[in-house]
């Protein structure tokens, strides 16, 4: 288990993918995982679990700032159901994961599609502080590549 927390009566817990989960949607981002196209390295899977229902899907993965060790970040994601969508889980999520990975790196990071602002006040809302723009950092489904949002976490 990586979190867990109870909130308002609920159970809300972080625990690596098994092989044997349900997909929560079709927004899941799981379902092209090891299709062998993914860059190698550090990568990590995760569910979100509240009261023992799959919500949504988080992911990491190593970023190197540097040659060593002490320079390596975390990059986290995540995919919500949509009816899980605006109640607060994805911040805490975040929040929780974040926390998590800080143990292991100085730094965490995450960014999000420039006109996803939905997803900009969450990661705002789980602590995370925005730090500019990358410029068509990310190909998506579309075929095109569009602009991020960064935002970060630091142990300080």
């Amino acid at each position: 288990m990586i979190a867990a927390v109870e909130v308002d009566g609920r159970t809300c817990v972080i625990r690596s993918r098994s092989e044997t989960d349900n997909c929560p949607d079709d927004s899941s981002e799981w379902d092209a995982w090891g299709d062998g196209e993914t860059v190698p390295g550090e990568h990590h899977r995760a569910v979100i679990v509240v009261d023992g229902d799959i919500i949504g899907t988080m992911s990491w993965h190593a970023v190197h700032y540097g040659p060593t060790v002490g320079s390596r970040a975390w990059s986290m994601g995540i995919a919500l159901a949509p009816q899980w969508r605006g109640q607060g889980w994805g911040s805490l999520a975040q929040r929780l994961l974040g926390d998590h990975l800080l143990a292991s790196a100085h730094r965490v990071e995450a960014s999000t599609d420039v006109d996803n602002v939905t997803e900009q006040r969450s990661l705002e809302k789980a602590g995370f502080h925005r730090e500019g723009v990358l410029r068509a950092a990310q190909m998506r489904a579309d075929g095109r590549h569009h602009d991020l949002v960064m935002y970060a976490r630091t142990r300080d």
